[in-house]
C-alpha cells in the first residue's frame, strides 16, 4: 500500500517531470503555463522533501543527477500510464487503431485466413496485429487484446476461452522412417524445430523426464514457417493440434504423442470495459471460434 502522507506534492512532481522532458526551467514553465521561477521553486521544494539533489546546477546548463534520472524515468512511466488511462476512460483514444497481439502461428493459421470477414463487417476499424511469441504487457492506451495459449490463468488480467486444442509432437513420415518411437526419449536423436522465441520443445521433453540434450540439434524458425519445415522433414516439433490436424489426416505428418490437457487459446484483456472497437473484435473472435468448432 502506498504511504500517501510521505508522497511529495503532485505539483512539484509535475514541475520536475516537465523539466526532465524539456531540459530547462523556461521550457518547463511554458509547458505548464507557469513562470520559470515557479518551476525552480517547486523543484527545490521537491529536493527538500526528498532529501536528495535531483538537479546538478554546477554547470552553465541544468542536468539531472543520478537520483534525478531515476525519478524522471519513474514519473514518465507513471504519468504516461495515467494519461493513457484517462484517454481510454474518456473515449479520447476512440480513433486510434485496434491493437492485437498474438503468436505468429495463431496469426498465420487461424486469424489471417478469417480476417477479411471482420474487415467486411467493420471497414471503419483500423487494426494493428503484432505477431510475436513474447508475452506483451497490456496497458491502457496500448494493446487492446492478446490471444494467448495456456490454461487461462494470467494474474491481473481477464481471460475468456476461445477454443481448446491439444498439444502434439509431430514429424514427417520420412524423418521417423523405421525408428521405434514408443516414448519421448526415442526422439532425442532426431532434429527438432521450434517456433522462434519459445522453449516448447525443451519444456515438453523436460516435463516428460527427458533431460538429455537433443542429439539432432534444434532449429528455430518464425511460427508461420514451422509447418513448412515439418512437411519437408526438417525436424520434430511440438505444436498445437489444430495447426497440423489436416496434415495428420492427409498422412503428411505423423502424430507421435498427444497431450489433451486443459490448454487452449484465450482472449486476454485488462479488467474493465473494452473500447467499442475491441469489444466488436472480441465478439467476432468468439463467433469465428464457434463456427470453426461446429465444422469439426
Amino acid at each position: 500500500m502506498i504511504n500517501w502522507l510521505s508522497m511529495p506534492p503532485l505539483t512539484a512532481l509535475r514541475a520536475f517531470a516537465a523539466l526532465a522532458d524539456t531540459g530547462s526551467t523556461s521550457a518547463a514553465g511554458e509547458a505548464l503555463n507557469v513562470s520559470h521561477a515557479a518551476i525552480s521553486q517547486q523543484i527545490k521544494a521537491l529536493e527538500a522533501h526528498m532529501g536528495v539533489s535531483l538537479v546538478d546546477r554546477s554547470g552553465r546548463e541544468l542536468s539531472l543527477t543520478r537520483e534525478g534520472r531515476d525519478l524522471a524515468d519513474a514519473l514518465r512511466a507513471g504519468f504516461g500510464s495515467i494519461a493513457r488511462t484517462i484517454e481510454s476512460l474518456t473515449g479520447a483514444d476512440a480513433d486510434r487503431p485496434l491493437q492485437i497481439t498474438t503468436t505468429p502461428s495463431f496469426a498465420a493459421h487461424w486469424l489471417m485466413p478469417r480476417l477479411s470477414d471482420f474487415r467486411q463487417a467493420h471497414p471503419d476499424i483500423d487494426i494493428m496485429i503484432d505477431p510475436t511469441p513474447q508475452v506483451t504487457r497490456l496497458e491502457p492506451g496500448g494493446l487492446d487484446i492478446a490471444i494467448r495459449y495456456g490454461t487461462g490463468h494470467w494474474p491481473g488480467l481477464d481471460a475468456h476461452l476461445l477454443f481448446r486444442s491439444p498439444i502434439v509432437a509431430v514429424a514427417a513420415p520420412d524423418l521417423v522412417r523405421d525408428r521405434q518411437v514408443s516414448e519421448p526419449a526415442d526422439l532425442i536423436g532426431l532434429p527438432w524445430l521450434q517456433e522462434y522465441g519459445t522453449n516448447e520443445a525443451s519444456d515438453w521433453l523436460r516435463k516428460r523426464g527427458v533431460c538429455k540434450d537433443r542429439e539432432g540439434g534444434l532449429t528455430q524458425v518464425p511460427g508461420n514457417l514451422l509447418l513448412d519445415g515439418l512437411r519437408n522433414g526438417y525436424g520434430v516439433a511440438v505444436t498445437v493440434h489444430d495447426w497440423v490436424c489436416q496434415d495428420i489426416a492427409a498422412g503428411r505428418l505423423l502424430e507421435l504423442f498427444r497431450d489433451e490437457g486443459e490448454a487452449g487459446y484465450y482472449i486476454v484483456t485488462r479488467p474493465g470495459p473494452l473500447r467499442p472497437n475491441a469489444r466488436a473484435f472480441a465478439a467476432w473472435l468468439r463467433r469465428q471460434a464457434a463456427l470453426a468448432t461446429g465444422m469439426k
